[in-house]
Formats: structure tokens, sequence, C-alpha cells
């Protein structure tokens, strides 16, 4: 296996899960966390590695190191393992999946940015959802037809809890106490907002060319999604909230090993599904939009990271996440999209727009 962003939560996790069946690591690549990618390379071994930065090439504990972009697609080209796992962050994600894609490799998705500005330009790769709601769709729909709606939940973030009116006030470290999963800071962000749930719906139509999706609150995170048919029937997809079963989802040519405790169903809690309230969540405002014209992506995809990183940055509040997203929509409209070039190029000018 290939792995880029082996030092996120992603990343770890795969690794655990690695160990546990003997995969091989041909390659590892992340960011900035040098210590634990020397912890990484001395355990798995890997024939390439790559950084972000070659100010830290020296720090690195290995001989063949390669940086940044470049260097991902040049371990792409020579790497003979055809299977990446795609655990980078953000819209940087978006070029590996391409060069992926382009190489023929099945391609393990945590990366959702790059369906999500760039779908469109994806088709026939051979994805592997890695996100828990797109595993559990594929595990739904497997062999099934007359399908009227699909369904992901989501759990209501950080905020869940809130009034309205107390979001003016939130900190980062509040946003980022998340009460299920154990994530990123991006993604615990956009939890929050529930610009992740906006993002896994447009993911969703892209892996499985359906538009009839829709989210619903569950605030336990024990129904990852379910899939309504059309003569009144419903499933539903339960496990308890570890990314580590879609990841081995992915993974694993077999699931016969036990990952997780199944979830008992004599003591389960009593669930309970609520629709999202666009008043707390605006940005969830723009699902219809969203699925009407797949090419906003870029724009709320770049808009939401500008945002997010601000937030982040304590250069701004939680609430202007969203502002930040509807004041590039206002102002770029819906793109024209028709070569990726084009979304690089949008991506570009959201960013400077809203920096300037």
């Amino acid at each position: 296996m290939i792995l880029f962003g082996s030092t996120g939560s992603i990343g770890v996790n795969a690794l655990k899960l690695a160990a546990l069946k003997n995969i091989p690591i041909s390659a590892l690549a992340c960011g900035d966390n040098i210590a634990l990618l020397n912890e990484q390379i001395a355990r798995f071994k890997p024939k390439f590695v790559a950084i972000k930065d070659s100010k830290n090439k020296h720090l690195v504990k290995h001989d063949r190191v390669f940086i940044g972009q470049e260097g991902l697609e040049q371990i792409l080209t020579e790497c003979q393992d055809k299977l990446l796992l795609n655990a980078i962050v953000g819209f940087a994600g978006l070029k590996s999946t391409l060069k992926a894609k382009e190489l023929g490799k099945n391609i393990a998705l945590a990366n959702k940015e790059s369906l999500v500005v760039a779908g469109g330009f994806l088709k026939g790769a051979k994805f592997l959802p890695v996100d828990s709601e797109h595993a559990a769709l594929k595990f739904l729909l497997e062999g099934k037809k007359n399908i009227a709606k699909l369904y992901i939940t989501a759990s209501g973030g950080a905020f869940y809890r809130y009034k309205i009116k107390d979001l003016n006030q939130v900190s980062v470290k509040d946003a980022l106490k998340h009460p299920n999963w154990n994530m990123g800071a991006k993604i615990t962000i956009d939890s929050a907002t529930m610009a992740n749930k906006l993002f896994e719906i447009i993911e969703a139509y892209h892996l499985y060319d359906f538009k009839e999706i829709d989210a619903l609150i569950e605030p336990r995170s024990l129904v990852h999604a379910m899939c309504e048919f059309k003569n009144g029937a419903s499933t539903a997809y339960f496990s308890k909230a570890d990314m580590k079963l879609a990841i081995s989802d992915a993974i694993f040519e077999k699931q016969d090993t036990p990952i997780l405790e199944a979830v008992d169903f004599s003591k389960m809690p009593a669930l309970k599904f609520h629709p999202i309230s666009t008043k707390k969540y605006p940005i969830f405002k723009l699902k219809n939009t969203f699925l009407k014209e797949p090419n906003l992506g870029v724009i709320i995809n770049a808009a939401n990271e500008v945002g997010v990183y601000n937030f982040l940055e304590n250069k701004s509040g939680f609430l202007d996440i969203a502002k930040c997203i509807f004041k590039a929509i206002d102002h770029f409209g819906v793109p024209k999209i028709s070569s990726i070039e084009e979304v690089f190029e949008y991506d570009f000018k959201t960013r400077e727009y809203l920096r300037s």
C-alpha cells in the first residue's frame, strides 16, 4: 500500500490495520510531523518517502526522500504497488488522486475534496470509499435495485447542543471537541459547520451516481447510512464510531477480521433522527443547489478552506466560515468548467478573492 497522509488520524489508523494483516507499505508521505514519520519508517520500512518541505529532508531517516507534489507523483509513477490510500487533507490531495487514476491504481479515498471539486473528471477511477458513510452506503447498495432515497447521518458536531445565539462566542478549542469521533482539526471544524456533510452528499453522488440523497442528525453516531426502497422498506448500517472499520473495508481484501466490537442492540440507547437546521448550519442550505450544480464544488471548497484556516488561526470567528462561502458564491456564481485546468484556476481565484 502507498499511504499519503500517514501521520494524520486516517493514516495512523491505516497503519495499525496494515500491521494487523501484514500489509506491506511501499511508500509513506506526510506534511511536517517528521518525528512520527521516522517512527513509521522504522516500523514499516517503505521503499519511498515524501515530505512537504525540502527544509526538513535532512531530518528524515530514509535514503529516498521525495519533496512536495512533484515527489508524490514521482512515487506514484515509480512504485509498482496498485493501492493508494489518499488521506491528504483538502484540495491539496486532488493532484495525487488524478495521477493515481491516470496510472490505473486502486484509490482508497479519504480525500473527499477530490470528488467535491473535480468529481466530473474522475469518472472511471477505481475508488474504494474510506468515509464511514460511503463505506456504509457501499454495503447497503450492493446488488440492490429500486432505490428511492439514500441517507447519510451527521452527529451534529461540537455545537449540536448549543443554542444559535451562543455560536458567536465559541472558540477554536470548543469547536475541536467532537462528541463522538477522534479526527483531525480541519474535518472536526467541518463537522461543526456541517460543511463535511454537504461534501459527503456530493461525494456520494459522484461515487454512486444517485442524486436523491439527504442527511439527518443521529447524535450517537451509531447509524451511518440508510437506504430507502420504492416499496417502502428501508435498511440501515450500524457500527460504533471508529474509522478503522471503514478503512479496513477499503484496504483489506476480505472482511473476515474482527475490527470493532459489534453494537449490542439489547443495550443500545434509544435512537433519534433529526433534520439538519439550516438556521444553525447555514452551509447546508446549499445542498440542493450543489447537487444540481456540481461545478460549485471548487468555489465552496476553496472558500471553506480559507474560512476554516482563518478560524483555526484566530483570524475570524466560527460563523465567518459560512459567510466566507456565501460571499464567494455571490461573487463567482456557478462556474462553467470544461477542463481540469479550470478547476485549479477557480480554486486559485477564489482564494485570492477572499484574501484581498
